[in-house]
């Protein structure tokens, strides 16, 4: 019984019950009644909007275990439960912390544009009237859980740079602490009422700054502080299931319409945009790479390839709202070389250890998708947005940039930190007999294959 109270995961629900049992107070005070907000809402909301936003939603959630299949089998076969494990966990845990305070921190009422406040704890008054700030033709709740799918994936990036070292009891609280300090003040900045970036005129069509340069930095942050995996780089396995990869990276492609098409927030001509570019841009990386691969190696590889898509994805969010299809193509080749760069050179000239390249990825592909949408960014695609450099404004190329540092230098600071107080606390890292036996036994006691002989 002792050793119960004294281990981590004990306080950590019991702090998550303690805040149920707040949200459930909070949300009873002043409660409109459900049926009369129904009634309300019917008169504005738009079922078209409505139904593709809600179909949008399902996809992005769709995209956390399409990740866990892409990043589980590119790890070692002993610890391929423990990728899935982590990326269900964060289904679960996101949730909620999104629903308790996690929505109100990113998109309630302002505070100096730094942070929502605690107003929308336990989701108190967000209903099922539309909020004509952030989308006026369908429910809030709906345009909440959208979002809440956004907040669950983010996390779930940055462990491809710590996969196959990191304890799960710390890898629970370090989600959970990360998506409370870093992703929801992040997501203010950038898409909240009154957020100082969106007040600047940074462009972040679904995710590039908030989502992909947030986690990227993150995970580099990360692999710094955790250290190399052991045997590194000799001595490590390729991956143990391609297809699993493959797998992985098709469905996160398909889910990727709903994370880009359903930022429009309706079910109209720029939906559609952001539906083509996004598709266009994925082709154009994957095709880079592969000829990239063919280039330097003599081949291209069935790694490279969905590399180089997962890349497209990654860049095209920030501009799927803003640019043609000819931007589009170029931002996609541009993804690849510059990914390709970072994978191949910078990674082996620094020698730290991203497991999974979610770096090289996610990070490099959201700066250069983030810069990108400052050069081809036309009001012809989305006239509430602006005009890049190639389209006569260059001054948006700038307002780009300084978002991408803000975000790059604050991330990478409060993950650091982050991760350097629970190291001392708890221990980040798994011992390195749990390391070499794999975490799915010593830390789920379980294994993903059978093995006969």
């Amino acid at each position: 019984m002792v050793k119960v109270l004294k281990s981590p995961p004990f306080w950590f629900f019991a702090a998550f019950l303690l805040f149920t049992v707040i949200a459930t107070v909070v949300a009873a005070e002043d409660a409109a009644p459900v049926v009369g907000s129904a009634e309300h809402a019917a008169a504005a909301v738009d079922t078209g909007d409505t139904a593709w936003l809600l179909t949008s939603s399902a996809l992005v959630l769709m995209m956390t275990p399409a990740l866990a299949f892409f990043y589980g089998g590119l790890v070692r076969r002993k610890n391929v439960l423990s990728i899935l494990m982590q990326c269900f966990m964060l289904m679960c845990l996101i949730t909620i912390q999104w629903v308790l305070f996690g929505y109100s921190l990113a998109f309630g009422p302002d505070v100096r544009g730094a942070i929502g406040s605690l107003a929308w704890f336990g989701l108190k008054d967000v209903g099922l009237a539309p909020n004509p700030v952030y989308a006026a033709t369908v429910p809030h709740q709906a345009f909440m859980i959208f979002q809440a799918m956004f907040a669950i994936i983010t996390p779930a990036l940055i462990l491809g740079a710590f996969a196959e070292r990191m304890k799960f009891s710390t890898f629970c609280i370090f989600s959970l602490l990360w998506a409370t300090l870093v992703y929801d003040p992040v997501c203010h900045w950038v898409w909240g009422a009154g957020g100082f970036l969106r007040a600047d005129g940074a462009l972040d069509f679904a995710g590039g700054t908030v989502v992909h340069i947030n986690a990227g930095i993150a995970a580099l942050a990360s692999a710094l502080v955790l250290g190399k995996r052991q045997g590194y780089p000799d001595k490590i396995s390729p991956p143990h299931n391609l297809p699993f990869a493959v797998l992985g990276a098709g469905l996160l492609w398909f889910g990727w319409f709903g994370f880009n098409g359903g930022s429009a927030l309706g079910s109209g001509a720029l939906a559609t945009n952001a539906f083509v570019v996004t598709h266009i841009a994925a082709a154009a990386a994957g095709l880079t790479w592969a000829l990239l691969d063919w280039i330097t190696n003599s081949r291209s590889t069935v790694l490279g390839i969905i590399t180089g898509a997962v890349g497209g994805l990654v860049a095209i969010t920030p501009a799927s709202g803003f640019v043609n299809a000819i931007g589009a193509i170029w931002i996609g080749i541009g993804v690849s070389v510059f990914c390709y760069m970072a994978v191949a050179i910078l990674k082996v000239k620094f020698g730290y250890d991203d497991s999974l390249d979610a770096f090289g990825v996610h990070g490099v592909g959201g700066i250069w998708g983030a810069l990108a949408t400052g050069l081809w960014a036309t009001k012809a695609v989305n006239p509430a947005g602006a005009d890049g450099l190639f389209y006569g404004n260059p001054a948006q190329f700038f307002i780009q940039f300084k978002a991408v540092i803000i975000t790059a230098v604050y991330s990478f600071v409060v993950t650091f930190v982050l991760l350097k107080v629970l190291t001392a606390v708890m221990g980040a890292r798994a011992s390195q007999q749990d390391e070499r036996i794999g975490l799915d036994l010593t830390q789920h006691r379980e294994a993903g294959y059978t093995v006969l002989e």
